[in-house]
């Protein structure tokens, strides 16, 4: 009976996991499910049927199918309704948990999204380790059955009790074997994620909402490539602020646009923080492509190539449409770093686009 329940949970998780890679993109667009996300689980809502079922006991009402009746005679309880008769069954939505890291699987798969090769590993101490140890105390489910086995015959022999024409090995406490966990020290690679945003007058709420979707689908992908991973949040306008995650997604401002200061922020973190020989470092800026001046541009590309790409696995540029942007900045990225692996920039025109930002921004494994 064990064996049937698990076969059959395992048959509906492949049907669920089925479903999620069949609607991704429509999971992705509607960003239902992000409100809804746990330490570890995700909750999705799936639409199922209800499927029919019997149900036992006495009919009280009696008819054709309980108790005496002739052929042709109508079912009692038969009567006029609202409404016409349809042909399609009723929708009921199931609403199923995933982990984050199953969820993170389906988006690499659809996304054809390669491993992370991460730099910056140092030896830490893990909770694991390979059950490769023997130790002579233990619960009775740790017992090493050969090793006990082998402990007891070795006693018999020596005390001389061991008949080979009729081998009775009954082990005793002395005996008993039980498998142990070795710690063991073993590269863990940490990483950050450094999310920037414009939130001047031009960046409006929808604008925010997508770039709240894609964040989450980025935190997820990146959490299952590292144990340790933190991440950061910088707003800026004409000056930038390091807040939490609350307020980057609903902070708006009416002042102009400065991007330079998201920039040095987020380098001064970096250098306080972060050190580049034990972080994997990803910087990520969102924004309508407005920004004050050609002067400041110029000064944020001084930045991007002097300080900050030496640094970082891979800086990331998502420039969201709006209807107040010029979206001049990610041209002028562009043309400075043409066949520079180490930067991706990405249109986000709406939330259709989110998906092929995603895999712009993670299809390269760095």
């Amino acid at each position: 009976m064990v064996q049937k329940i698990d076969r059959d949970h395992t048959r509906f998780r492949d049907i669920v996991r089925g479903r999620i890679k069949r609607d991704l993109k429509k999971f992705v667009s509607s960003g239902e499910m992000i409100g809804k996300t746990g330490d570890k689980l995700v909750s999705i809502p799936i639409p199922s049927i209800q499927l029919p079922k019997f149900r036992f006991g006495r009919n009280p009402k009696g008819g054709v199918g309980q108790g005496e009746g002739e052929e042709g005679q109508p079912i009692e309880g038969e009567g006029e309704g609202e409404g016409q008769a349809g042909e399609s069954p009723g929708q009921h939505i199931l609403e199923v948990e995933i982990e984050l890291e199953e969820l993170a699987a389906i988006l690499g798969e659809e996304l054809e999204l390669p491993n992370i090769e991460p730099k910056g590993k140092k030896m830490l101490d893990t909770k694991g380790g390979a059950w490769r140890g023997i130790r002579r105390s233990g619960p009775e489910s740790l017992r090493h059955f050969k090793r006990t086995f082998r402990e007891a015959l070795k006693r018999q022999i020596m005390a001389g009790i061991y008949d080979p024409d009729n081998p009775c090995i009954i082990p005793i406490a002395a005996d008993k074997r039980f498998k142990s966990r070795k710690e063991m020290l073993a590269p863990q690679a940490n990483a950050v994620v450094i999310y920037m945003m414009d939130v001047s007058g031009s960046m409006g709420r929808e604008q925010k909402e997508m770039v709240r979707i894609e964040a989450f689908w980025i935190d997820c992908w990146l959490r299952s490539q590292y144990k340790n991973l933190e991440v950061q949040y910088i707003v800026h306008d004409a000056v930038a602020h390091l807040v939490d995650q609350h307020t980057f997604f609903h902070l708006r401002e009416s002042g102009g646009t400065k991007i330079s200061s998201a920039y040095e922020l987020c380098l001064k973190m970096m250098g306080e923080r972060y050190p580049a020989d034990e972080w994997n470092i990803y910087p990520l800026h969102f924004s309508d492509g407005d920004n004050w001046s050609a002067r400041d541009t110029e000064y944020c590309i001084r930045l991007l190539k002097e300080q900050m790409l030496p640094s970082v696995n891979q800086f990331c540029y998502g420039q969201v449409k709006s209807a107040y942007g010029s979206g001049q900045f990610k041209k002028d990225l562009d043309t400075a770093f043409t066949g520079d692996e180490r930067i991706v920039t990405s249109d986000i025109l709406d939330r259709e686009g989110i998906l092929p930002s995603i895999k712009d921004f993670l299809g390269k494994g760095r």
